[in-house]
């Protein structure tokens, strides 16, 4: 997942806020991790990075949202995402403050 923040009016293309499944992704591409591999390489790697969960910035640490996947071991890159993707939008979804917080977590400001 990744949202545009707001224009300042200038003309340069703003930069993207990557969370989620997103921020994820481009953390395995920095990684030194192969597929297949095992939660437990998975861990190893990455599973003490701060990963944003919403727009606003608030993180976990990949392990702790890895071990709600009930699945042991990956093909792919993409297998891995896949499986991660509700992990994530349950956790985002327990840990937002209540309704307005949940119509905020839409806006990227």
């Amino acid at each position: 997942m990744g949202v545009r923040p707001p224009s300042n009016g200038d003309d340069d293309e703003p930069e993207s806020i990557e969370f989620g499944i997103a921020a994820v992704d481009a953390r395995l591409r920095r990684a030194n991790l192969s597929f297949p591999a095992s939660s437990d390489d998975v861990a190893a790697h990455l599973g003490t990075e701060q990963i944003p969960y919403d727009v606003h910035g608030n993180t976990v640490a990949l392990g702790e949202i890895l071990a709600e996947v009930s699945q042991d071991r990956f093909e792919s890159r993409q297998e891995l995402l896949n499986a991660l993707h509700p992990a994530f939008e349950d956790y985002r979804k327990r840990h937002s403050n209540g309704v307005v917080q949940q119509v905020r977590s839409f806006l990227p400001f």
